[in-house]
């Protein structure tokens, strides 16, 4: 099967559109991919590879204030994380909505990511319930207890904090997955983590696994590994997005 890589460009969103040459102008089912931070989109090519080879469209959108949309990160502390997050969010439907105008897209949706992309995912899943089902890699499920890390850090490091932080990012708290798990509906989420990781905590995302171990819809697997997705894991999301979508 021959995979192509089309250039898109949607509004000011760049993107990379993965699909087999012999159904690129037909409607499929979608998965929207999202990189982590300070990557960028090409590097998610592998699991777009893999899944497209499965029958499935993929696309792979720069973030804002990454890759082609590279800016500087500011200095006020996680503005540039959080801010990238929220253009993800803002720009979701309007992706799904150009791909289903042009008779591509129908109504079966995945959503996965990387790091800042699984917390995108997992943030998407609160208010999307046009997503089928969704992959967390090293990402997390708790906004709201990851964005109190970040502030611990920059007071420890003693940098600059707004007195409005948190107005500034009430936004959060309503698309933390965490506080909102009835949002999930039955949807399948597959969750990766490393053990070892230093960049995303393992633990928030190991006690939200742990809060809802009743859910049969959640899957959440973890390795002795750090901030790292190696293909094995690949592999995993692939299947699970082929049982779960398709």
């Amino acid at each position: 099967m021959k995979i192509i890589i089309r250039k898109r460009t949607l509004g000011t969103i760049p993107l990379l559109e993965v699909v087999s040459s012999e159904q690129r102008n037909v409607l499929l089912p979608l998965i929207i991919y999202y990189h982590g931070w300070q990557s960028s989109k090409e590097l998610n090519l592998t699991q777009a590879r893999y899944l497209a080879q499965k029958g499935f469209r993929v696309l792979l959108p720069d973030a804002m204030n990454h890759g082609e949309r590279k800016q500087p990160v500011s200095r006020i502390p996680a503005l540039t994380f959080w801010q990238s997050i929220q253009t993800n969010l803002f720009e979701f439907s309007f992706i799904i909505d150009h791909f289903q105008k042009i008779g591509l897209v129908g109504d079966v949706i995945g959503v996965g990511g990387t790091s800042m992309g699984g917390i995108t995912t997992c943030a998407l899943m609160t208010h999307h319930p046009e997503i089928k089902a969704a992959a967390c890699l090293m990402g997390s499920p708790k906004l709201v207890a990851y964005q109190e890390r970040l502030v611990q850090y920059a007071r420890k490091s003693n940098r600059y904090l707004p007195q409005v932080q948190d107005e500034l990012l009430n936004w959060i708290p309503n698309y933390d997955l965490s506080l909102h798990p009835e949002t999930l509906e039955g949807r399948s989420l597959f969750i990766w983590h490393g053990k070892q990781d230093e960049v995303v905590p393992y633990q928030d995302v190991a006690d939200f696994a742990e809060e809802h171990k009743e859910l049969p819809n959640i899957f959440f697997t973890d390795e002795n590994e750090g901030h790292l997705v190696k293909t094995n894991t690949m592999r995993q999301v692939t299947a699970f997005f082929v049982t779960e979508v398709l």
